[in-house]
This record gives structure tokens, sequence and C-alpha cells, in this order.
């Protein structure tokens, strides 16, 4: 029984994934089980960002794997606290609550807020109402999916957590018009990646950073797939010189090595939790503390954030010569990049499954657009390569 049928057979059937099968990677490569190479354009959806199997901070989970994985959070451990310190340091963060998953790091954002909307800005009980974008990706559980507009995502799982309210992205008038006395927080993705790497207008969140401030509205920033380097910037939310009440990172905060990810906010928001009212097991494990910090430090020592500016803007100069008359639009920010087809009238599954055939992986979302996110330490040369096989496929 070959790998598809075993995973047929006995695993659920919650992903399509291409038909590869991977057994290693080294920065932007990976091989299949036939030693055939491809070019990683996905980047395990922007958690490898320092690339596959980077070695230092291999090294650095190894070295702790060998010492202490884990105390719960019973115990302090020594990585914990110089995590904090590194990752406030870097992100301009008071505090930080780390957890293990994207998903997780978003629930805590939505518990926290909601006990500072009743403890510090006297929402009546219950009453808490937070506010997101048509087309968002947040993550899968119930309460998240519950404020999502994809009906794939939600049919057939409910009944569904209350308390938000869904507007138009990239539209600041319908933040302003949305806002009741019960808001207590807009939760947003600086561009959306899951709907296709949509980009809001420029100037968009200056304005909702704006608005949130005058309403006294905690804006909630989901950098999981767009931060730490992706768009070219740390943060996505320095392309426009703002700062986010609330930041949730993760992914690549490990480099893909282990999952980690965090909350990082302010003493004021911070502080409305004790002991026992939230936490996770593995969250801030020194294991999770010591691969994180690894992938921090090469991920601004190797300057990847400058190189995803710089290679984004020449692989998005070459996507834009494409001639292939069902492309819609291509759009893009630092090595966060999207191809849109004509809806209806390609399925742009085919396009990644060819690819794959010639030794380039990515992956399509909405049927009808193909992302482009490889790891920020590509080259000039590793962008020709993959652009003679997308010129190859799409034409």
């Amino acid at each position: 029984m070959d790998h598809f049928e075993i995973e047929k057979k006995f695993g659920a059937n919650n992903y399509k994934p291409l038909d590869v099968v991977l057994n290693r990677g080294e920065g932007i490569w990976v091989w299949d089980i036939d030693g055939k190479r491809y070019m990683d354009c996905l980047s395990a959806y922007s958690a490898v960002n320092q690339g596959h199997c980077h070695p230092e901070i291999v090294k650095a989970l190894t070295e702790q794997a060998g010492k202490l994985s884990l105390t719960s959070r019973a115990f302090r451990n020594d990585q914990l606290s110089q995590f904090y310190t590194e990752l406030c340091d870097l992100t301009n963060s008071h505090k930080v609550l780390p957890m293990n998953s994207g998903a997780e790091a978003v629930e805590t954002a939505i518990k926290t807020v909601r006990k500072w909307g009743y403890t510090t800005k006297g929402i009546a009980e219950d009453k808490a109402e937070i506010i997101v974008c048509d087309n968002n990706f947040h993550g899968r559980t119930i309460t998240i999916i519950s404020f999502s507009s994809d009906p794939t995502a939600k049919k057939g799982f409910g009944p569904f957590t209350p308390g938000f309210k869904s507007i138009p992205f990239g539209n600041a008038d319908a933040l302003k018009n949305a806002i009741t006395k019960n808001t207590i927080a807009f939760m947003v993705e600086p561009i959306q990646g899951e709907a296709g790497v949509i980009i809001p207008p420029k100037g968009y969140l200056k304005e909702v950073r704006q608005i949130c401030s005058e309403n006294n509205v905690v804006l909630i920033l989901d950098e999981i797939q767009t931060g730490l380097g992706r768009t070219g910037k740390l943060l996505a939310e320095e392309h426009e010189g703002i700062e986010s009440d609330m930041t949730l990172i993760g992914k690549a905060l490990a480099g893909g090595l282990y999952p980690v990810s965090a909350v990082l906010s302010n003493t004021e928001i911070m502080d409305v939790l004790n002991p026992g009212e939230h936490g996770s097991t593995f969250g801030g494990n020194p294991l999770a503390c010591a691969v994180a910090r690894a992938a921090l430090k090469v991920l601004v020592k190797e300057k990847m954030i400058e190189n995803s500016a710089a290679m984004g803007d020449y692989f998005l100069e070459g996507l834009k010569t494409l001639k292939n008359p069902m492309i819609k639009d291509v759009r893009g920010r630092g090595l966060m990049l999207g191809l849109e087809f004509v809806p209806e009238k390609i399925n742009a599954r085919a396009y990644c499954e060819s690819l794959k055939e010639n030794g380039l992986l990515c992956k399509e979302t909405h049927d009808n657009i193909i992302r482009f996110a490889p790891p920020l330490v590509v080259t000039k040369k590793d962008i020709d390569y993959a652009l003679e096989k997308i010129h190859k496929v799409i034409g």
C-alpha cells in the first residue's frame, strides 16, 4: 500500500494536498521520496520564512531538547524570560502571552480583549462585540469560524459563538459606521492571505488606527501570515507607520521547526488576566522559547526581511510579464504574492499540479488564485528558476 492509499484509508479527509510525498528540505528546496527536487513556493503558509531546516534553528532545537523540553507553566524555565525580552525589544511590545498555534493566539486575543471590555471599558456583561472583516481567515476553531464568511468553513458546524460583526475589508467608513457602545475591538489581517493576497487601499490601516483610537476600540492585527518579514517589513503594520494595540504572530516565529505563537500587547490590556484564567500546558515551554529565539535571531542577523522586500519586488515584476489572457490580476507585497485568474474560467489547481511536475510547489486558494510565497532566503537566481517554470506552465 502506498502513501496515498494509506492516507486515504486511515486519515481524516480534511485536506486535499498535491500528490507529492516529501521527506527532506533545505533552504528553499524540498525533495520527495524518489529524490526529485522542488522549489518550495508556499513556505508552509509562511511558517518556513527562514528556510527549511535552518542550521542555527536546528542547533537550538537539538541542544534545548537534550537539556529540558517541558516544565508546564507550573514552574519557571530559563528560556521564557529571554524570549520575552528579545521579542518585546524587537517588536516594541510591553507584554507577551505565548501559545502554540495561530488559532490559539486568536482565541487568546478574543478572551483577553473581552475581559478588557468588561473590566476596563465598562461594557455590560456578555454584550462585548468584536468587528471583523468579510473573507477573513483567522483559524478553524468553532469560535473563529463563527465569524467566517466562507460557507465551506461553516456548513455543518453550528451552533456558533455570538459577539462578532463582519464588515467589508479595506473600507474604513464601514468600520466607523459599525462601531457601537458595545464594540471592544476590530480584528483584521493587514493583508488577507487565505482570501488570495488581498491588499487594502493605501492609507487604510492608518485610518483604521485613528478610528479605533478615537472610539477606545482595541486594534488587533492578525500578523500570523504577514508578520516576521513576509511582506518586506518585520510586521506589515510598518508599511503604514502604525502600531496596533494587540498583534498576533505565529508560523515563522519558530522557523517551521516547532509550533509557537504569541499575543503581543500593552500592559493595560494584558494585565486584565489573572492566574488561572488562561494558559496552555505547552505555551512558553523552554524548547519552544529556545527555537523561537533562534528563529528571530537569524531573521534579523541574515537580513531576511530586507531580502524579502527586494526579492518580492523582483518576483512581482517577473509575474507581471505573463501573457496569459485569463490572468485577472497580479499583486503582492514582499514575498507574499497572488496570481488571480478570471473566475470560473480557470482551475488554478490544474496549474499547481502542472507546476509541481515542473519542480515548483505552490497552492491554489478560492479555485482561481495561486499564492507564491517562497522562504525569505530566496535569491534572484532562484526566482529566475521559478519564473521560468511559471512562464512555461501559465504562459
